[in-house]
């Protein structure tokens, strides 16, 4: 699991969404144009993992998943999620199953989230708290995982 990272993990769940609509076409449950709110999730999603990436290049850490932090960033989006590149990977997901606007592409968002959930947050965890201790710890006390 380790050669897949989460970028490529999200991408993957947007080509599974799209064909499972595409396969299995069931009755729409958000009909045009109401399925365009998912455009305004997707851009919401994909700005907030923008804005996490520039902060970390900003306080010169690293985001790449399997590699050693460098810094604890405890500011900006930080402060609502300790994961905000996930949380806006699963809005920008959300943003993707409105659009396709029928049940079955959420297979995709619930695949993300359960990935995310039970394997690189507990991993990312492990090794932060390992990194910055009590510092961390701290932290995870005051801010939730999503939101």
């Amino acid at each position: 699991m380790k050669k897949v990272i989460p970028p490529f993990l999200f991408l993957s769940c947007i080509v599974i969404m799209i064909i499972i609509r595409n396969l299995v076409v069931i009755k729409e449950i958000v009909p045009r144009p109401f399925n365009y709110f998912g455009t305004v999730l997707i851009i919401l999603g994909i700005v907030a993992t923008i804005l996490v990436r520039k902060e970390f290049e900003k306080n010169n850490t690293e985001i790449h998943t399997f590699k050693e932090p460098r810094k604890l960033v405890t500011h900006g989006l930080f402060k609502i999620s300790r994961n905000p590149i996930y949380l806006g990977f699963a809005i920008s997901l959300f943003g993707v199953w409105i659009l396709l606007g029928t049940i079955l592409p959420i297979i995709g968002c619930l695949l993300f989230i359960t990935i995310t959930n039970c394997y690189y947050i507990p991993f990312e965890e492990r090794i932060m708290e390992n990194t910055f201790g009590k510092e961390y710890k701290k932290y995870k006390a005051k801010v939730r995982k999503w939101i």
